[in-house]
């Protein structure tokens, strides 16, 4: 298999991520789920995701589709990178197994489907917050957390935003 077949055999619709998941729990996999932009990738990401990745056996990443991010609100000229180069490039890092993509406002839709062992966000966000209008709630928490599994939020690397880089580049 060529490098880019490895890659590429990452990405996945929803229909092939729940097969792979259901396959990697007949197998006892810890399942790990994160999600986000992931727009122009940095150090701060790498490490986000690298240690996401040490919490389990399996890392899903599900990415926002460009229209999710434009209802974000992050910029008209967000996402400065397409969803198909942002899949490309999450799923070239050796730590990431699966790579999907989400259409929705949240990945609500996709935790309650694939069922994560473990939800990670970023120190960002509070796992025990459970007003969903609160800005630090972490959406699908209380669907891992029914099924036995745990949310967990890893600190982020100080200086290193997507933001920053942008305002940065146009100065």
């Amino acid at each position: 298999m060529s490098r880019l077949s490895f890659i590429h055999d990452k990405i996945v619709d929803i229909e092939t991520a729940i097969f792979k998941v259901n396959t990697w729990k007949l197998k006892n996999d810890k399942i790990v789920f994160t999600n986000g932009c992931f727009d122009i990738l940095h150090v701060g990401h790498v490490t986000y995701l690298a240690k996401a990745a040490e919490l389990g056996n399996k890392l899903v990443v599900a990415l926002n589709t460009d229209l999710s991010v434009k209802l974000l609100g992050k910029g008209d000229d967000r996402p400065i990178n397409n969803e198909e180069a942002r899949m490309k490039i999450i799923a070239s890092l050796a730590f990431v197994d699966l790579v999907i993509l989400f259409y929705e406002a949240t990945p609500f839709e996709t935790i309650s489907t694939l069922q994560p062992d473990i939800l990670v966000k970023g120190a960002d966000y509070d796992p025990e917050i459970t007003d969903i209008n609160n800005k630090k709630y972490i959406v699908g928490s209380d669907i891992v957390k029914r099924n036995g599994g745990e949310v967990k939020v890893i600190s982020l690397e100080e200086g290193f935003s997507t933001t920053s880089i942008i305002a940065k580049i146009k100065k």
